[in-house]
This record gives C-alpha cells, sequence and structure tokens, in this order.
C-alpha cells in the first residue's frame, strides 16, 4: 500500500517516543492473559531486561491478574507461554533477554482449563 504524505521531508519530522532509549534501560513488554476478556488488551510495562522471567511473573504479572475471580485457580505448571507468537518453554530464572523478551514483546499466556470467567472466553 503507498503512502502520500504532506511533504516531501515527512519522515524527518516524526519523532519516535517509544524507541528503547527512552525507558532510561527499561524495555516496554506487553503482557495478556488470553481467553479472559475481563482484560480486553495486553498491559504494557517497563522492565529491565535482566529481570529474571520468574520475578517478572511473580512481581508484575500476577498482582495485574489477581483481582480475577479465577487466578486461584491457575496451574502455573501448566501455563501456554509464547514470546511475539513463537511457543516457549520459560526458564524462570533466566533474564527476560535470554528468554527472547525484547523492547515492545508480547508476552501472551494461557491457563488450560480456564476460560474466562464462567468460560465466556471460550471461542
Amino acid at each position: 500500500m503507498g503512502v502520500v504524505s504532506l511533504t516531501p521531508d515527512y519522515e524527518q519530522h516524526i519523532e519516535i517516543r517509544d524507541r528503547l532509549e527512552a525507558f532510561h534501560g527499561n524495555q516496554i513488554v506487553y503482557l495478556h492473559w488470553e481467553e479472559h476478556l475481563s482484560f480486553c488488551s495486553a498491559i504494557c510495562f517497563p522492565l529491565p531486561p535482566d529481570m529474571p522471567f520468574g520475578t517478572m511473573v511473580e512481581t508484575v504479572l500476577k498482582p495485574q491478574y489477581a483481582a480475577h475471580p479465577d487466578f486461584d485457580k491457575i496451574d502455573w505448571a501448566a501455563v501456554k507461554w509464547t514470546v511475539d507468537n513463537a511457543e516457549v518453554t520459560p526458564d524462570m530464572v533466566a533474564s527476560l533477554t535470554d528468554n527472547g523478551v525484547g523492547h515492545k514483546s508480547l508476552i501472551r499466556f494461557w491457563t488450560p482449563g480456564l476460560h474466562g470467567y464462567k468460560s465466556v472466553g471460550t471461542c
């Protein structure tokens, strides 16, 4: 698809505000609990690249989703994960970087047996 710009030097006027350098050593990471429509979209966090994946789960992910009525039913050993649409088995002690998480990565997770409150996430 072609793009028609307002001026010939249009791209020179764009300041990218979400570039990695703007986050003081952190990177933007998106988290999304699939099939749980109480959360309409991924949640964005500025996280240090060297943060262990397990620390991210315990201190960032869990507190954000804990209000969901099914949260306490999650079998964390059975959770299915993707990072940027690639299926992964995260190493919980390795860093986000070592688990393939980069700036603006999307981490999605599915909880087998739980398909949203009263199964409203089932399609």
